[in-house]
């Protein structure tokens, strides 16, 4: 069995909006409710479990009743970091693997999800990356230095582990040198496994992006 662990505890405050950038509207129904329809699309017996800031669960139920949204999910009461609103989840999870997801990446692939299941059996630690295309360059002290672009990718989500590693990985204490799951299971010494993304697989955070969501979801569509 596989659990999946959404994470929802944006604020948009980036998005320059006032609503939550998980509940702007994609197409007609709010971002997260894309999302949660792709895992459940993937695997009708997926245990879903959403995290939500504690005063967001009221605006999601009504938005529930509002779309008729019923696919399965248990909702989880986030906490103050990101890193504890998944360590509140995973004591609920059950699955032998869990994965866990940005709640505004409504994009994964259906192939990129079966990758992820398939390797984490014999890898237990899998993330999903994809190039960086652009030049890029580091700061650090007040100077800049051009680097080589091949030795850097761009992590996605979901993130899959091996579930006694995860459990394992998230009873030590948070610290903000976590920047997402693989930096936590990293952190006990585990070697972290990657596969190939799929490009469409964008973090919606800012208007830009939402404009460009629209503009897949209309290519994927087709």
């Amino acid at each position: 069995m596989v659990s999946v662990i959404i994470t929802a505890g944006g604020v948009g405050k980036r998005m320059g909006s006032q609503e939550p950038k998980q509940f702007l509207l994609l197409n007609g129904k709010p971002i997260l409710m894309h999302t949660l329809e792709q895992f459940y699309d993937f695997d009708k017996q997926i245990e879903i479990l959403l995290t939500l800031p504690e005063n967001h669960i009221d605006n999601w139920k009504e938005l529930c009743g509002k779309y008729n949204f019923t696919i399965p999910h248990t909702v989880i009461i986030g906490g103050k970091e990101r890193f504890h609103s998944v360590k509140n989840a995973l004591q609920r999870a059950k699955g032998d693997y869990i994965a866990i997801h940005d709640g505004v990446r409504p994009f994964v692939s259906e192939q990129v999800f079966y990758a992820l299941i398939e390797t984490v059996k014999a890898k237990f630690a899998v993330v999903p990356v994809v190039p960086i295309l652009e030049s890029i360059r580091k700061i650090a002290h007040g100077r800049n230095e051009a680097v080589n672009r091949a030795e850097y990718v761009v992590v996605q989500t979901p993130q899959i582990f091996e579930r006694n590693l995860i459990l394992q990985a998230y009873s030590r204490e948070y610290s903000p040198l976590f920047t997402d799951d693989a930096s936590v299971v990293e952190a006990m010494g585990e070697n972290i496994h990657l596969i190939e993304g799929n490009k469409e697989n964008i973090k919606i955070t800012q208007p830009n992006d939402l404009e460009y969501a629209v503009l897949l979801s209309k290519q994927i569509s087709c």
